[in-house]
């Protein structure tokens, strides 16, 4: 499975989060608009994506709920809107039930190896993500030095890491 290390946290400075990652990453971001409906999984989680671009992806991946860096292992399958939605959306529902959605806009940013997600969560406000990819011959140990040296040049204190998806944030309002 592929695996990276991620980071999330609350933002507090929205404008100055934009500034900072399009300085590191030396571009403007990507502008995406996501749709997650997530699956009942009895193991990891299990999400349909899907993107304003003609795409889709299936998602499976393993992750500690904890505050800070955090090991993912996740797979993906890929799809163009209508492969993955239509049958096999109904064939997981059916089989596993929905948990809930999360619609979000995702500005990301590539910094190195790094994936920087500036996310506005309906229902839930805003957001950062880092996902560090690591490489075959890298260790969780490095991808966390990577992660951390990367949140502190994006000024995201300690005091605002979160432990939690999005999903399971949802389902606490509700």
């Amino acid at each position: 499975m592929p695996r990276n290390i991620e980071i999330k946290a609350r933002v507090k400075n929205l404008v100055q989060l934009h500034q900072l990652a399009a300085q590191l990453s030396n571009s403007e971001g990507v502008v995406l608009h996501q749709e997650d409906t997530f699956f009942n999984s009895p193991k990891g989680r299990l999400k349909l994506r899907v993107l304003k671009d003609d795409k889709e992806e299936l998602i499976y991946y393993e992750r500690p709920d904890q505050e800070g860096p955090k090991c993912s292992d996740f797979e993906k399958v890929p799809g163009k809107i209508g492969e993955l939605s239509g049958d096999m959306c109904r064939l997981l529902t059916r089989c596993l039930g929905v948990k809930g959605m999360v619609k979000k806009t995702r500005t990301l940013y590539m910094v190195g190896q790094t994936r920087v997600h500036v996310d506005s969560v309906v229902g839930l406000g805003d957001f950062m993500e880092l996902e560090v990819l690591l490489q075959d011959d890298q260790t969780i140990e490095e991808g966390e030095k990577i992660a951390n040296d990367l949140r502190d040049k994006l000024k995201i204190k300690k005091e605002d890491l979160l432990s939690e998806a999005y999903m399971d944030m949802i389902l606490k309002n509700k």
